[in-house]
């Protein structure tokens, strides 16, 4: 089968377009025939092997799965003997370790039926973003209706889809973007919007969600009330070696000592949180907006137009 694979750490220019061998079905495993997989910045990390801490996980010099993407739509293909819940021909959307191929292999505990809704680019555009948005708000967050959230980073791949869950969950939110992007989000339903590049931040919020990843800690405690929730994200921007975690580790030393509660956001993929996600999008809060989409032998500009930082919503490998 065709693939983006890659032998070791680096830029774009490590991805070649080629043949690797076709997945093989465990006894869990579903085999999916690609149809579109979400380009988000765990690709990136995942490419560069940073920050290089992570690579105690992903390989310590060379990366242990060769070919890029995670999220996923497609069609099942084939079942192993122990899956249930799939059978070939559905349609189903996930995350599954090397979904820039044609075909791709996931356990059945990390794919659900795709919404009816969305299209495979949709499907495929929402399952890493719309799980750390929703693991964010809801889970690190405590989300409650009547609050005023403040999402930094809005037009992004998370952010766009937390002003969604925001506004479903009831809150008044205030989109931080830039001015470019000021009309996308207040399509998503954004009460205000604040164009970073020409307003300064101000107001005082109950939840901030900071997606962006490298405005100082205390000029974000400064946002909040006195007992208001501070959830750090992002942070690409943070160094070779530890990435955001600098920022995020300080958050949580400093946390137990201060009312207000500063949570890191560890977005650990579960089977719950895809389920949750998956209600969410078929009941209509939870619509992924993809902007740009990609052939499957350009994923290299997919991902360095990702690295450039300034996406609005989602962009998509499309598999023919």
């Amino acid at each position: 089968m065709k693939a983006i694979a890659q032998d070791a750490y680096g830029t774009t220019e490590m991805l070649s377009y080629r043949d690797v061998p076709t997945p093989e079905v465990g006894q869990d495993g579903v085999l999916l025939r690609v149809r579109a997989a979400g380009v988000d910045p765990s690709v990136w990390h995942f490419m560069t092997g940073e920050p290089r801490i992570a690579r105690l996980a992903l390989g310590p010099r060379k990366p242990r799965e060769r070919v890029r993407g995670w999220d996923v739509a497609g069609i099942v293909e084939a079942v192993g003997p122990q899956v249930t819940e799939f059978r070939p021909g559905d349609e189903v959307f996930g995350t599954a370790p090397g979904s820039f191929a044609e075909f791709a292999c996931a356990p059945a505990g990390k794919l659900q039926r795709k919404p009816v809704n969305l299209s495979f680019e949709q499907a495929a555009a929402l399952p890493i973003s719309g799980m750390t948005a929703l693991i964010g708000l809801r889970d690190a967050g405590h989300i409650e209706s009547g609050q005023r959230v403040l999402i930094i980073g809005a037009a992004g791949g998370v952010g766009h889809l937390a002003v969604q869950l925001a506004k479903h969950f009831g809150t008044e939110v205030t989109a931080v973007c830039s001015g470019g992007s000021v009309a996308f989000v207040r399509d998503l339903g954004a009460d205000h919007v604040i164009d970073y590049t020409s307003e300064e931040l101000s107001g005082r919020y109950d939840l901030i969600l900071d997606m962006a990843g490298n405005r100082p800690l205390p000029v974000l405690r400064a946002l909040l009330t006195e007992t208001g929730a501070l959830v750090l994200g992002g942070g690409e921007n943070g160094g070779r070696w530890f990435g955001g975690l600098g920022r995020s580790a300080s958050a949580q030393l400093l946390s137990p000592f201060v009312r207000q509660r500063l949570r890191a956001l560890l977005s650990l993929p579960t089977p719950e949180s895809l389920r949750a996600v998956t209600e969410l999008a078929t009941a209509g809060a939870l619509a992924p907006r993809v902007t740009r989409t990609f052939a499957l032998p350009d994923a290299a500009t997919a991902i360095d137009h990702l690295a450039a930082g300034h996406s609005r919503g989602k962009s998509v490998i499309v598999v023919s």
